[in-house]
């Protein structure tokens, strides 16, 4: 696999340089498409070009916590662990703005980005998504960037996940591939929630599907219907299940065992 960090932050600080209105919006088009018809630098599709000065901030915060220096030494052990993989791809961090303007729903953005990967993968770019909402940490920008690039690379070997099972079998090898540290539940809890999911495996319904790896608060926000689930429990299987099994994630890729 051949993977390079893209620097985006300082790019999109300066956007927030410009007062809101049709100067920053004329420039932030400028520079996501560089100057042509097509989508030049596909990360910046995800952010707020009309963000308030929170999004500013975040990235303030996010510049000063070095974040593109971790996601750097993120993407070069990747590109080592999936040596196997034949792809080549870009990585680029970008702020996505959750908060104080309902520009972005993070559980749908979140979920979409599992699922529709293809067009990214056609552009050859890997978005890792920073939250306004979220306090981002080191530890949990090198998270995000390794599941990010795992999760393309899983997609582009196992195809699109269709069923609640597959889009579980992706997940869980891309938190463990990061070595994730959540989210986690207990023994009881895990066992619960997989009485509740196992009758929807073979699900291909969104809705149900959401439902059981967001849980009922994220899926009652969208107009879902709930399960009766923790946030976020699906999610937490999907890894328990993924660390037990016996197999390493690139060992995944490379002999194309995945479900």
């Amino acid at each position: 696999m051949e993977l390079t960090l893209v620097p985006l932050l300082q790019t999109q600080r300066e956007l927030y340089e410009l007062p809101r209105g049709w100067d920053r919006f004329g420039r932030y088009i400028k520079t996501l498409t560089g100057g042509g018809e097509d989508v030049a630098l596909l990360p910046l599709v995800s952010m707020n070009p009309m963000g308030k000065p929170h999004v500013a901030e975040a990235l303030d915060r996010l510049i000063a916590l070095g974040a593109e220096v971790v996601a750097a030494a993120a993407t070069k052990d990747a590109e080592r662990r999936l040596a196997a993989v034949d792809l080549a791809l870009k990585v680029g961090l970008v702020m996505v703005d959750d908060a104080l303007g309902g520009w972005t729903n993070r559980y749908l953005t979140e979920a979409r980005g599992l699922v529709d990967l293809g067009p990214a993968i056609k552009r050859g770019w890997v978005s890792v998504l920073a939250w306004t909402g979220e306090e981002s940490t080191r530890e949990g920008i090198r998270e995000s960037v390794l599941s990010s690039i795992y999760r393309t690379a899983y997609f582009h070997r196992c195809g699109a996940p269709k069923r609640l099972r597959q889009l579980m079998a992706q997940e869980g090898a891309a938190a463990a591939f990061a070595r994730a540290r959540g989210p986690e539940l207990d023994a009881e809890e895990l066992e619960y929630t997989r009485d509740v999911i196992s009758p929807h495996l073979d699900s291909d319904a969104f809705p149900v599907i959401f439902a059981c790896l967001y849980g009922d608060e994220p899926a009652v926000s969208v107009g879902y219907p709930p399960l009766g689930l923790s946030k976020r429990a699906g999610f937490a299987l999907a890894l328990h299940d993924a660390r037990v099994a016996g197999v390493e994630p690139e060992e995944l890729l490379a002999v194309g065992r995945a479900a």
